[in-house]
């Protein structure tokens, strides 16, 4: 009676403890999922900020910057005078 009794409990503590260890195994992998994402988002937004510096660094060198701001200045102005 003794022995059934023990080897009740033991099966039951053997379960939890499997279940335990699913749920820690579980976590674990969300944890590392939600890691990779931050990292992909991370990398992207690098790759994003490095070709915005590409096109800023080429519209500064060629002067296309101040050639915009010239055209809209100008286009404002002819229409602020038209009015």
């Amino acid at each position: 009676m003794l022995l059934d009794l023990y080897v009740h409990v033991h099966t039951a503590l053997l379960g939890l403890a499997g279940h335990a260890a699913h749920h820690v195994a579980d976590v674990r992998r969300r944890r590392g999922e939600h890691g990779q994402a931050t990292a992909e988002y991370a990398l992207v937004l690098l790759g994003a900020a490095a070709v915005a510096m590409v096109v800023a660094t080429w519209a500064v060198k060629s002067g296309t910057i101040g050639k915009l701001l010239d055209t809209v200045l100008d286009k404002l102005v002819g229409k602020a005078g038209k009015g």
